[in-house]
């Protein structure tokens, strides 16, 4: 028996429920209630989890095979007041939610439901595949989020919409939005704003009115702006919760797509075509199906785990397919973080003797009958066949093509992915191919590439069950190998690379998620006295930090903490570091934070928190996208700007 921090991943639809019944008078009751879920204790029983509340109440979690809690109904409480109970709301609100299920996508392919295979549903970063010759990155006028327009001072800067060729299955002169569309629009953006005014932590409300907002959104066909208020929902969780795997910045990056797309769609023109084409592609398409891709010829990568804070746990193998695409097998379900090594273990499926870890450790793999998504995950479905075949070495062909092209090119094509839709993006498109010398820097490693800066390495998991941190400490205590690297470049730590895998020149390959490096490894043991390395990454502008900080405390804190987030003196400072449109974003979002408004009688209310909620958006978006160029700028290195 353990606390409530137990609990099962709930889905979405069920947590959007947990106010459902519950009587006004208890809802302001609720974040107290949530606030004492983790002293509750929690039983796993046959199919069913319960959560006792004290010696006389529990609540009974009925599980569906994949381990997850799929309605509201299915949560049962035995107090005179159920269902309309504060035990009822308070656990579904405090529940972690559930990766969203594959059964659609893979009924419509003829796949059957797989959550032990590489088909399984895989964790809360969205993994998603990539082909390793990934575009450059778009012109400004092809972006995404393009860097608005310098706004006005008054009352706020609305980010503006630049054009995009239409995306796949969009026509280029759509029918006008539905008042059904339009409304959940309206919907979805009211939510964000809430999210904003509160803060990530003030309240359970906003979160669960996010939830209901995403559900009505997806039913009337906005699979976009759904799918980002679900990741908030998701992010919202973790920080209430104080999960260590929480990162503010990919809140804000949620809560900013989100309210940027509901925008979209919201305020389209019905006799703008080219209006009504961009609320079209930000209203997106449903998820990914299954398409089938014959035979594959596949060369074991590496294998990296994967631990959500949404309760899955599991590990990714990650293989390269015939014209440089990559491709995933996957063993990811609900689980405790431990379960990724066990899972790292599982048997490729189709009926290979190989195992995930084998084939990221060197193997090969030929598929037959083999389906694939559009991000390139292989489904493990009833038609798959699959056998052993000889692998490559990361220094032979083909893999060695995956650490040729320089590095400022791969970042380029880092960033450009990060700015796409993260439903739609590939995974493997934030991955780098690095070839460089170990060297150490306050206890720190950083690898010092052939061709390219000194980056910091830091640990993409810290937890305990994971040797992330344990072998990082061990390469900073042996500086001057020579490594060849596979990073991932995170959006908020643009200095650093998450270091996935490495292998030393004989060949010798290390998952360091999974394999714990032994000492004196083969290849791997420093030369003497490496010199140390020239200075790391340029960092961004101090006055540009200072703006993208404000952009963040606004969302942790809300609207009672912006105001003393923006200094009055930051616009100016922003105009005297050559960053115009900073200082633009900046003054809009001091102006609609402290500006007030009198009612009727006179009484000061506060903004138009819908003028405060664009005027952060603007700053936003600019924020994320002066962060992508000044990586690329430092990463190429160069010293002028253009942002």
């Amino acid at each position: 028996m353990e606390r409530g921090t137990g609990l099962p991943p709930v889905a979405a639809g069920a947590a959007a429920d947990a106010l459902a019944d519950l009587p006004p008078r208890l809802r302001k009751r609720l974040d107290g209630a949530v606030a004492k879920v983790a002293g509750w204790q929690v039983a796993r029983e046959e199919d069913a989890v319960r959560v006792a509340v004290d010696a006389d109440t529990s609540v009974l979690l009925a599980l569906t095979a994949r381990g997850t809690v799929a309605t509201a109904a299915a949560v049962r409480c035995d107090c005179l007041l159920a269902p309309a109970c504060l035990h009822r709301a308070a656990v579904l609100a405090a529940a972690p939610l559930a990766e969203e299920a594959e059964e659609e996508a893979e009924e419509e392919a003829e796949e059957p439901e797989d959550t032990e295979g590489a088909g399984g549903v895989e964790g809360g970063e969205r993994p998603g595949e990539s082909s390793t010759a990934v575009a450059e990155a778009p012109e400004p006028s092809q972006r995404p989020h393009p860097l608005p327009d310098a706004p006005a001072p008054a009352p706020a800067p609305a980010p503006a919409a630049a054009p995009a060729p239409p995306a796949p299955g969009t026509p280029s002169d759509p029918p006008p939005l539905s008042p059904a569309v339009r409304q959940a629009a309206h919907a979805l953006w009211a939510a964000g704003v809430a999210v904003l005014r509160e803060g990530a932590v003030a309240s359970t409300l906003p979160r669960t009115g996010l939830l209901h907002a995403a559900r009505s959104a997806r039913l009337a066909g906005l699979h976009r702006p759904a799918a980002a208020a679900v990741r908030a929902a998701r992010r919202l969780g973790e920080a209430r919760a104080a999960e260590p795997s929480f990162r503010l910045a990919e809140l804000v990056d949620d809560l900013a797509e989100l309210l940027d797309l509901a925008r979209t769609v919201r305020d389209a023109d019905p006799a703008d075509p080219a209006s009504r084409a961009a609320a079209h592609r930000a209203a997106g398409e449903a998820r990914r199906t299954y398409r089938p891709s014959g035979s594959l010829r596949l060369y074991g990568l590496f294998t990296e785990p994967v631990v959500t804070a949404s309760g899955y746990a599991g590990a990714r193998t990650y293989a390269l397919a015939p014209g440089g695409t990559l491709r995933t097998l996957a063993v990811v379900a609900p689980g405790p973080p431990d379960r990724a090594r066990a899972a790292a273990g599982s048997r490729v499926p189709g009926g290979a003797a190989l195992s995930l870890r084998a084939l990221g450790r060197g193997a090969g793999l030929i598929a037959t009958g083999a389906t694939v998504t559009e991000d390139g995950r292989i489904g493990g479905g009833a038609g798959l066949r699959t056998v052993g075949a000889g692998g490559a070495d990361w220094y032979a062909e083909p893999l060695d093509a995956l650490w040729r092209r320089p590095p400022a090119d791969q970042v380029r094509a880092v960033l450009a992915h990060q700015a796409a839709d993260p439903e739609r993006r590939p995974a493997g498109s934030d991955l780098l191919f690095l070839d460089g010398t170990v060297a150490a820097r306050g206890g720190r490693p950083v690898l010092v590439p052939d061709d390219g800066p000194p980056v910091l390495l830091h640990a993409p998991d810290e937890r305990p069950e994971l040797t992330y941190a344990d072998n990082l400490r061990r390469l900073a205590e042996r500086p001057g190998g020579r490594v060849r690297l596979i990073g991932r470049l995170a959006s908020d730590r643009p200095s650093s690379v998450a270091a996935l895998a490495l292998a030393a020149p004989d060949g010798a390959r290390h998952d360091l998620g999974l394999d714990r490096l032994p000492p004196g490894a083969a290849g791997l043991t420093g030369v003497a006295a490496a010199p140390p390395p020239a200075p790391p990454l340029a960092p961004p502008p101090v006055e540009w930090e200072l703006l993208s900080r404000a952009v963040g405390r606004t969302v942790a804190g809300g609207r009672a903490l912006a105001a003393a987030a923006v200094d009055p003196e930051l616009p100016g400072r922003l105009v005297a570091a050559g960053l115009p449109t900073a200082a633009a974003c900046a003054r809009a979002l001091a102006a609609a934070t402290r500006a007030r408004r009198p009612d009727r009688l006179g009484a000061m209310l506060p903004a138009d928190p819908d003028a405060f909620a664009t005027a952060w958006l603007a700053a936003a978006l600019y924020s994320a996208a002066a962060a992508r160029e000044f990586t690329a700028t430092a990463w190429a290195g160069r010293t002028s700007l253009s942002v």
